[in-house]
């Protein structure tokens, strides 16, 4: 039976379609995936030593600390083995930022951010970049939000497109390993781009716990298919069975500024003036945790330890990313509070 507040929000969700118009793919709820494809996931590329090919060795994740977006990223994806990895070269590339609103950052990723993502792509053979996404349930238009928080204009100053997935149409994608979810109704951008970037930004979340690598993937689901009207239940475990649907290339983590409490709307910010890279996105949400969990101020994560997180022990049960044993952190020089902020966090995660 349905609770009271997800009446509302099934409710508010149907004033949403009505209000998309006719030219939508979203204006009837009752809409039809254009097809089924099978679940998008490419293999880790960014692994550690020389059998890397083979996923033999760990999983690294590295963490940037400087005074520009672009040389922090730049840094980050060398530390775990460089934009090589990619094979970039002639190939298209969509990079998903969070744009759950229209606020600023730390809610949504910062624009400076996306434009270094955006430019290092180029300059290292992308021949298209497209950034998309989609925002809320009740906070669309994307569009809207995208110019008001400025990844729109950020995105197209650095030369990419900019796509906002509810003017496209779904892919449905079997989940069978998935308990909460039998399938998934996905953005058609996963399938057009030949290299998916996952962009999103360390943060709280007041019904998920945490936003990093994983939440940041519901902005690619239908809106039918956001957790609160699944499962309001098993909100956490939901999205990391979602991420079974596809692996991101990349994920690029903004840490240039975190949400250590409250959100996903708005939140306490502190300048944490980091950037992560990994393939493994247990791994970068491990590690935002235990930047969250340094601060002490969010109960849902500092009370939790990290690898007891629903998110994570999911993800890890249902092989969307590894455990403790599988995951390198790789760190690169910085000021005093960078390295006393990273020792914090390898104490608490292990790493």
């Amino acid at each position: 039976m349905f609770t009271r507040r997800t009446c509302i929000k099934l409710a508010a969700m149907s004033s949403v379609f009505l209000s998309l118009g006719a030219g939508s793919s979203l204006a009837s709820a009752l809409f039809t995936p254009k097809r089924k494809e099978n679940p998008r996931r490419p293999d880790n590329r960014f692994i550690e030593g020389t059998h890397a090919e083979h996923g033999s060795g760990r999983a690294l994740i590295g963490v940037s600390n400087g005074k520009s977006a672009y040389d922090m990223v730049k840094e980050a994806v060398f530390l775990i083995g460089g934009f090589d990895k990619l094979g970039l070269k002639g190939k298209t590339a969509l990079v998903k930022p969070n744009v759950v609103s229209g606020e600023r950052n730390p809610a949504t990723t910062n624009p400076d951010v996306v434009s270094a993502a955006v430019k290092l792509l180029y300059e290292n053979g992308a021949s298209k970049v497209y950034v998309g996404d989609m925002s809320a349930l009740f906070t669309l238009s994307t569009a809207r939000n995208m110019k008001k928080n400025g990844i729109y204009r950020a995105a197209k100053d650095s030369g990419a497109e900019v796509v906002v997935f509810e003017d496209y149409d779904w892919v449905e994608v079997p989940l069978p390993r998935a308990k909460y979810v039998k399938s998934a109704y996905v953005t058609e951008w996963l399938y057009k781009a030949d290299i998916v970037v996952n962009l999103p930004v360390i943060k709280t979340h007041r019904s998920a716990s945490y936003s990093i690598t994983l939440k940041n993937f519901i902005g690619c689901t239908h809106l039918k298919q956001r957790p609160y009207i699944v499962d309001e239940s098993h909100w956490e475990e939901l999205v990391s069975e979602f991420n079974l649907a596809y692996a991101p290339d990349l994920n690029i983590v903004d840490g240039t500024v975190s949400m250590v409490e409250g959100g996903p709307w708005s939140g306490t910010p502190k300048d944490t003036n980091l950037i992560m890279a990994s393939g493994d996105r247990v791994g970068a949400d491990i590690v935002g945790l235990g930047v969250i969990k340094s601060f002490g101020l969010w109960p849902m994560v500092s009370e939790i330890e990290v690898w007891e997180q629903k998110q994570i022990k999911r993800a890890i049960e249902t092989g969307v990313g590894r455990g403790r044993e599988g995951l390198k952190l790789v760190t690169g020089q910085g000021d005093k509070e960078f390295i006393e902020l990273m020792r914090k966090v390898r104490s608490v995660t292990g790493l």
